[in-house]
């Protein structure tokens, strides 16, 4: 079945750049007050608020870079780790209730023309599908944002890195996908805003990658964390800003051949 999977973040929804920031203070805040309301362990050194938000911080850049490496740090595991490197045990379920909580205030917006896109798509015949690395919360938090933009009805499978030991760019998220969808990497297609989509589906073997940049308005943070020198444009023949473009794309290298499903 030809297949087309999508990355999530700054493809099919975004946060605007100030808000993007804004969410990302809070996630360090609120690791920053678990980690300093912790327990210490023995012989654990006082430390400042600045101190413990820092140590988050790093960690949390590492996490990015392990994702940046195929390789999956949850938020509880970076909770956990950033108590380990200050000597602190951190409750890691409250936390995650609360940026549960965070993320739900978020006031995510739909991609224009994503929804006329996903159904452009399945009317075709291809199976869709969502790929997303989530460094900042899981994706469990993220499934109720999707219904409530009305994207969840046109996706078959959503693979969450956090679910995953893997992350894009390594080739078995994007296996792990198109195995779900009943494809293979031959007769797939994969839709992303950077660096990890488009070397992922080369490296899991995809037909094509599309650098989708209609979306590529990042926060400062996000783009100095997630985006490093380049890696928001890979090197890639198939770039479109529009979706009616990235469609056109798609149905020229992966025409759908067969009756629609």
């Amino acid at each position: 079945m030809p297949a087309v999977t999508l990355d999530l973040w700054h493809t099919l929804l975004y946060l605007p750049p100030d808000d993007e920031e804004e969410y990302m203070r809070a996630q360090s805040r609120l690791a920053t007050r678990y980690l300093s309301s912790a327990p210490r362990t023995a012989g654990a050194p006082a430390l400042s608020e600045g101190e413990m938000q820092s140590a988050f911080d790093t960690i949390y850049a590492e996490a990015v870079s392990a994702a940046g490496q195929g390789r999956t740090v949850t938020p509880a595991q970076q909770l956990l780790r950033a108590g380990a490197a200050t000597g602190r045990r951190p409750d890691v379920t409250p936390y995650l209730a609360e940026l549960r909580e965070i993320v739900q205030r978020l006031e995510f917006v739909r991609a224009p023309g994503a929804l006329e896109f996903l159904a452009a798509l399945g009317a075709d015949g291809y199976r869709l599908g969502l790929i997303s690395n989530t460094v900042g919360e899981p994706g469990a938090f993220l499934q109720p944002v999707l219904r409530s933009l009305g994207l969840d009805r046109y996706l078959e499978t959503l693979v969450f890195s956090d679910e995953l030991p893997w992350t894009k760019p390594a080739p078995e998220i994007f296996r792990t996908a198109l195995d779900r969808l009943g494809s293979t990497p031959a007769d797939a297609v994969h839709v992303g805003d950077g660096w990890s989509d488009i070397e992922g589906a080369r490296r899991a073997g995809y037909r094509a990658g599309i650098l989708f940049t209609g979306l590529q308005q990042y926060g400062a943070r996000y783009k100095a964390l997630f985006l490093p020198d380049g890696w928001d444009r890979p090197a890639t023949d198939h770039v479109a800003d529009r979706f009616d473009r990235v469609l056109d794309l798609i149905r020229r290298i992966l025409p759908v051949t067969g009756p629609s499903s």
